[in-house]
């Protein structure tokens, strides 16, 4: 049995403790909050022993692997001292704000010999795999034009005053917006070289941004752009196409995946499930586990993570030039 530690006991470390408790071979030993009322009712529900301060948690004896749900801007320091302790670590998106804080995060997992899986949870949502079995079944070809979309609410009930700054690491495009930029990446199967990005706020009175549009140049040649928009009132569309050689695929989270050929769309058998975030978190703790129990590959590594937050540093400094950024060592 493999000792879990949450470290971030609030909202989505809730649904991953859900998650966990759905996946044989996995048990919640320990989770940490700093508010003590909150963390009571957290191990209440889900159960555990509590912890104020993460790095008792990290020493706790029962714990082999740990769950980071924390803000942004500390993703890295925990992520250190969880590999400096021996703990293989499931590290919620984002990587962490920056590429060389990835980096920092990637040398100590080499160094700990841990396993470190970032939870970019669109690798494990139904309608996204059933689209990369369909490209990796061939009869599309090379997919060529992508453009990927989260258009919600920002304002959600769990939005915390650290997500409205940059210095910590918030904004609509490191929150929310990542999951779009990650599944088109993931499914174009390519690197991206540049980046042409504007962002701003929009919507709300805030330092960080609230929407963000991308444009993005592929090493093969594939153009995508992504839309990161966090409004203030609407309704939500969280979709992507992906035009390829010989057909076009569509995604909708809250439909399936359809196929279109010969102008005409159809629904891929399988592609659609209800509740599916919570079905993706059972199979991304379900890959977490046989990493560590039969020491597999993870499979969303420190060094896709670092490609993902290395693309969003560019198209951070796009929107500051006004101008294409190159991504170094990209192609």
């Amino acid at each position: 049995m493999i000792g879990i530690g949450i470290i971030g006991a609030g909202d989505f470390g809730a649904a991953h403790a859900r998650a966990i408790g759905q996946v044989h071979g996995l048990h919640l030993v320990a989770s940490c909050r700093g508010n003590n009322d909150a963390l009571a009712a957290f191990t209440a529900e889900h159960g555990g022993r509590g912890h104020t301060d993460w790095r008792k948690l990290l020493d706790d004896k029962d714990v082999d692997a740990v769950l980071i749900a924390s803000p942004h801007h500390l993703h890295a320091e925990m992520a250190i001292g969880a590999a400096k302790a021996g703990k293989h670590i499931m590290l919620e998106k984002p990587m962490a704000p920056t590429a060389a804080a990835c980096d920092a995060i990637n040398a100590a997992v080499a160094a700990g010999g841990v396993k470190l899986m970032v939870a970019h949870l669109m690798h494990f949502a139904l309608p996204c795999m059933a689209a990369r079995q369909a490209l990796e079944e061939g009869a599309l070809g090379r997919p060529l034009v992508g453009s990927s979309w989260i258009i919600k609410l920002w304002m959600e009930h769990n939005r915390r005053d650290w997500h409205l700054r940059k210095v910590t690491g918030g904004g609509m495009l490191l929150t929310a917006g990542i999951h779009a930029l990650d599944r088109l990446v993931w499914l174009m199967d390519d690197n991206v070289v540049s980046v042409s990005a504007m962002l701003g706020a929009k919507c709300h009175d805030q330092e960080a941004d609230d929407t963000a549009l991308l444009g993005l140049r592929f090493a093969g040649g594939g153009l995508g752009q992504v839309q990161s928009v966090g409004y203030r009132n609407g309704a939500a569309g969280y979709a992507m196409d992906l035009v390829c050689e010989r057909g076009t695929l569509r995604i909708d989270m809250d439909r399936g995946t359809m196929l279109g050929r010969d102008t005409i769309w159809t629904e891929l058998p399988g592609s659609f499930e209800p509740k599916w975030m919570h079905k993706a978190l059972v199979r991304e703790w379900s890959a977490m586990r046989d990493a560590v129990a039969d020491d597999r590959p993870v499979p969303v590594d420190g060094a896709y993570g670092r490609k993902i937050i290395g693309i969003i540093e560019a198209a951070f400094a796009s929107n500051e030039t006004r101008r294409e950024h190159e991504i170094a060592g990209a192609r």
